[in-house]
């Protein structure tokens, strides 16, 4: 059984993920084999938040090439969660807002 940590790998840290934060829409790089369920109950557990709703995206591999070597990085999933009108914030990204 996957733990929440093995489920939520690392936050997403861009200028048009942090706008969502005022709405309380944060996003999460998961695991790619992670469903929105799963992800809804890894965030609950780890941030003490409820989950409203879950978006997900499936981000490919782009093609990147080291001088004469190409080759393409590896996919990964996104998670954007967006969290209950009455819970609080999740506090790692309203310290950077």
């Amino acid at each position: 059984m996957k733990t929440a940590h093995d489920i939520i790998l690392a936050p997403v840290i861009t200028e048009n993920s942090m706008m969502g934060v005022a709405n309380k829409k944060y996003t999460f790089k998961v695991a790619t084999d992670a469903n929105k369920i799963e992800i809804a109950d890894a965030v609950e557990k780890l941030f003490g938040v409820k989950v409203e709703k879950v978006n997900t995206i499936n981000v490919r591999g782009r093609w990147r090439r080291q001088g004469l070597h190409g080759g393409y990085t590896a996919a990964s999933k996104k998670a954007i969660v967006t969290l209950k009108e009455g819970s609080k914030g999740i506090d790692f990204f309203e310290s950077m807002v």
